[in-house]
């Protein structure tokens, strides 16, 4: 299969999600994707299984070889079984089938079907998608025949055909063949051999319009390793295959030997959160890369000497680095997925790592936020009321599940002007009064003991 296009084309971004029978989700839940898109619910909600649709397909696009439908164990979502990825209820597989939909702001749309027959793994059932919004949905699954194929195809199509037969002097005839997680259109000649080579290798799709989209996440897992007193060089371009922490260290590299002024701005953030006011990367050698910060988390005279290793620094600067760099390095359109970024954070510097996110949501960078942060959604609000950041650019999303069957649900809240959602299923801040009231209570009932 040839590589996936480096620079995006066809629809601008992805503008929403769509699961259906995945894990806890099992009727269809849809996900709008805003320049800044907040996850919040209880553990086990569903809040991860949303974008591990997206992280399935990333990683199958991404193998160095054919893994089959789906890769189900990889750099970004790993499961051992076909049976993991489905809805159960009451510990029995209700259904042995999901679905995984994409649309883009153009309205570009394809829905991607599996079934998993018992002991089978994952099948690739069929596939329905549309070009554009004035588009009729077509529906394409293994078997189809050469005559329906032809009505799907743009015209241009034809014409390619023809020429390709007077070339080859025999018949062709047009297939449908799966590569990878998706289906596509293949010319064959009479040994159903390939004839023709497209941007996916032998097969045409409209899913590759997607790729870009796909390859380009920026995923940060809520565990991103621990502080290193050595990294190893990585290529620093426009796909980042995997989760984005092991690339860091060459990032932040390769803005200082081209004088990116994204090393500045990333000092500045940095100094923000109260954890330092200087990061550095020095090469050890061709295949090993050091990141030094400042020991203060504020600039001395002299303190551009005063660097000690990431690794003797707490882990609140590793941590949260990764999330820095990523959201610096992305551009407008391109998803940066960033699962529990508070994660070490004092709370001080939660409330100020809301500026940094929204920042770089007006970038027109897509922020998908996965957090337990109280503190991070109310500073979220906060921008909105001072009016540094528009609430249509803020999308919130509380996850729930079925108390009867486990199915999760997903309640979107739209601001007001004044930040403001209105009532979610569950609050935070309840949470915290109630917390606070307990309190009270307890040294209340042992004074009067």
């Amino acid at each position: 299969m040839a590589k996936p296009s480096r620079q995006p084309k066809g629809p601008s971004r992805l503008a929403r999600i769509r699961v259906e029978g995945f894990k806890s989700i099992h009727e269809k839940q849809t996900l709008e994707l805003a320049p800044l898109t907040v996850l919040a619910g209880a553990n086990s909600a569903g809040k991860s299984s949303m974008m591990q649709s997206l992280l399935l397909l990333k990683q199958t696009l991404e193998a160095p070889f054919d893994p089959g439908p789906l890769l189900l164990s990889g750099p970004n979502v790993k499961f051992t079984t076909a049976d993991q990825m489905l809805f159960h209820c009451a510990g029995e597989t209700c259904q042995r089938e999901f679905a995984f939909e994409l649309e883009a702001d153009n309205g570009a749309w394809v829905r991607l079907v599996y079934s998993c027959p018992p002991g089978q793994g994952v099948t690739l059932s069929e596939m329905k998608y549309r070009e554009d919004a004035k588009d009729a949905v077509k529906r394409v699954y293994p078997g189809i025949t050469a005559e329906e194929i032809i009505t799907f195809l743009p015209p241009f199509f034809a014409q390619i055909a023809e020429d390709a037969a007077k070339k080859k002097k025999e018949p062709l005839h047009w297939n449908v063949e799966r590569e990878r997680f998706f289906l596509g259109f293949t010319l064959k000649d009479e040994k159903n051999a390939p004839a023709l080579v497209f941007s996916a290798g032998s097969v045409a799709s409209p899913v590759t319009a997607f790729f870009p989209h796909i390859v380009g996440v920026l995923h940060l897992p809520g565990l991103r390793g621990n502080p290193r007193r050595d990294y190893l060089t990585t290529a620093v371009e426009f796909d980042y295959p995997g989760t984005f922490e092991i690339y860091v260290a060459s990032v932040i590299n390769h803005w200082q030997k081209s004088g990116d002024v994204r090393v500045k701005q990333l000092g500045e953030d940095l100094r923000a959160l109260g954890l330092t006011w200087k990061v550095e990367a020095r090469k050890i050698d061709d295949t090993m890369v050091e990141l030094r910060v400042g020991r203060l988390p504020e600039p001395r005279r002299g303190g551009a000497k005063d660097l000690v290793s990431i690794a003797d620094v707490g882990f609140g600067v590793s941590q949260t680095l990764p999330v820095l760099v990523a959201l610096r390095a992305a551009e407008p359109g391109r998803i940066v997925y960033l699962e529990q970024p508070e994660i070490h954070l004092h709370p001080n510097a939660q409330a100020a790592l809301a500026r940094i996110v929204a920042d770089a949501a007006r970038r027109g960078v897509i922020v998908v936020l996965e957090t337990h942060s109280a503190i991070l959604l109310r500073s979220i609000q906060t921008l909105v009321a001072k009016g540094e950041l528009d609430p249509n650019a803020v999308n919130l999303n509380w996850f729930t599940r079925d108390d009867i069957n486990g199915a999760t649900q997903i309640h979107r809240a739209i601001l007001d002007e004044n930040g403001a959602y209105g009532d979610w299923p569950e609050n935070f801040d309840d949470v915290a009064i109630q917390v606070e009231s307990d309190y009270l209570d307890a040294v209340e009932q042992r004074q009067q003991a």
